[in-house]
């Protein structure tokens, strides 16, 4: 039984650590990043689910996109005892002129107990502040 149930855990992590599609011509491609220490990933598109959290595919026009961000905040205690928790956040990015064939990307960061992020172009451009909601 537990070799079964190890193997089930072990196939389905593997599925998430599969290589990207390859992106389609007729879409935009949104890739996603972060601080190395933080999760950030799509979570939806229009108010739908995503199907893989690493990368957003839409198609031209406009498209509100959600994401989920965690990041470690620090209590300011001192030395090995300064306790960290784990801030949630909702990052969303309306923006209403995707291309077709374009790459964008959807960064985050965090700025003490602030969480930041923005939709760029494919010169790093800023194209849109994304708005944080839901932090807890």
């Amino acid at each position: 039984m537990r070799l079964s149930l190890a193997l089930l855990l072990a196939l389905a992590l593997g599925g998430c650590a599969g290589p990207l599609p390859s992106p389609d011509p007729n879409m935009a491609w949104v890739d996603m990043t972060a601080q190395t220490t933080d999760i950030f990933m799509s979570d939806r598109l229009d108010g739908k689910r995503t199907y893989d959290g690493r990368y957003f595919q839409v198609p031209p026009g406009k498209h509100e996109l959600e994401a989920r961000y965690e990041f470690e905040i620090s209590s300011g205690g001192f030395g090995l005892f300064g306790d960290t928790q784990t801030m949630r956040c909702t990052l969303v990015v309306n923006y209403d002129n995707f291309e077709a064939g374009k790459r964008y990307l959807f960064q985050a960061r965090s700025l003490g107990f602030t969480p930041q992020g923005w939709l760029r172009d494919e010169q790093r451009n800023v194209l849109v502040r994304a708005e944080a909601e839901h932090c807890y």
